[in-house]
């Protein structure tokens, strides 16, 4: 993981903005990593247009459309009201997968309710231009429970080949117990349509006193989810205490435990669960003790690395690392951790239309980056 030295050092043709770019190692040769562009406030989530352009969302509450060569559009403009403090803002964007089409995109972010925030998520059709804009916007759904003061929002989204969105979210750190009461959508993992309406084969859908829209309950704050290519399952990851990250494949109407059971403590060195198993209580698939500080998933499914096809990647954010997965079907069997010397929180990762996976670095002065191998 160690930098090439000074030397490794390159100039960038494509990207006059900038001029230079670095190299690293890694277990399956130097990566080549480039800056695309700068100057982004806390970016948190990345899409691509079907043209290469790609969607960033700033957590301070601004959408900007960024050019292949790193020009940042103005803010758009239509976005709802957004509480932006602490860990809530503007949080993940993704395309509709019509979106040639219906020019539709989805996002979440912190909706202002009862003096603090709760996720929502919305739908709106974006208009291209010098100044994007958002039309026909709808707010799907709100989360349903007491607000957060600033932390623990989850807002990963992913749209699944029934076109049917998974919506993840924390518990607001305050309201943790809640994570275990289906009677509301803290710390859970909600499914609905691109409507907003409840799938009927939703878990949840026909019990009396429990949230439709609930797919998965006892999460903690969830900050990264992708399908896996090989099995078309819904992966998502979440942050735990001091100790306990972990990897779950969330089935329907499953408790993946938290509070009850957890490999982590508080941050004040108390216990906070019963024990690390419990029957009727699901397992991670992994767990990472200390942590890695997880955000942003992506299984690789481009042509550069071919090594690395089905492998998953995990943005670190105290940790500032890239981590990479390997997998034996639902198992994994290796980790390897890249990018150290870089010293960036990475927010998010995406896979690349030019088979390159892209990061964003979470701090006041952001940078989209560019993984590619170094040649």
């Amino acid at each position: 993981m160690k930098r090439v030295a000074a030397a490794g050092l390159i100039a960038l043709a494509s990207s006059p903005a900038f001029a230079q770019a670095q190299v690293f190692k890694s277990a399956s040769g130097d990566l080549r990593v480039e800056t695309v562009a700068t100057g982004l406030a806390n970016p948190w989530a990345l899409a691509f247009l079907p043209d290469g352009r790609m969607l960033v969302t700033e957590r301070p509450g601004r959408l900007r459309i960024v050019t292949r060569d790193g020009k940042l559009s103005p803010p758009a403009e239509g976005l709802p009201s957004i509480f932006a403090r602490g860990q809530g803002g503007l949080l993940d964007v993704v395309t509709d997968r019509n979106y040639a089409q219906n020019q539709t995109i989805y996002f979440c972010f912190a909706d202002p309710y009862d003096g603090g925030g709760r996720t929502a998520l919305a739908r709106a059709r974006l208009v291209d231009g010098a100044t994007p804009k958002l039309e026909d916007l709808k707010v799907i759904f709100r989360q349903d429970g007491p607000p957060s003061s600033g932390n623990h929002y989850g807002c990963r989204i992913v749209q699944m080949p029934d076109n049917n969105l998974f919506l993840t979210m924390g518990d607001h750190y305050s309201a943790r117990d809640q994570a275990q009461n289906l009677g509301n959508h803290i710390g859970k993992i909600v499914r609905v349509r691109p409507d907003g309406s409840t799938p009927p084969d939703n878990p949840f859908a026909n019990r009396p006193g429990a949230k439709p829209e609930i797919w998965s309950y006892g999460h903690r704050n969830s900050q990264g989810a992708a399908i896996n290519p090989a099995s078309g399952k819904f992966w998502m990851h979440e942050h735990g205490p001091r100790g306990g990250d972990e990897i779950n494949i969330p089935q329907a109407g499953k408790n993946y435990g938290w509070p009850v059971i957890g490999y982590g403590i508080d941050y004040s060195g108390a216990k906070i669960h019963e024990s690390t198993q419990k029957e009727g209580m699901e397992q991670p698939i992994i767990q990472w003790t200390p942590v890695i500080a997880p955000s942003g998933m992506a299984f690789y499914a481009g042509e550069l690395f071919p090594r690395w096809k089905g492998n998953i990647f995990i943005g670190g954010l105290a940790t500032r690392i890239l981590v990479r997965l390997e997998l034996d079907g639902e198992k994994v069997t290796r980790e390897e951790r890249l990018l150290g010397d870089l010293n960036e929180r990475i927010r998010d990762v995406r896979n690349g239309p030019d088979g390159a996976l892209w990061l964003l670095t979470d701090n006041s002065a952001g940078r989209i980056l560019r993984v590619t191998p170094a040649k």
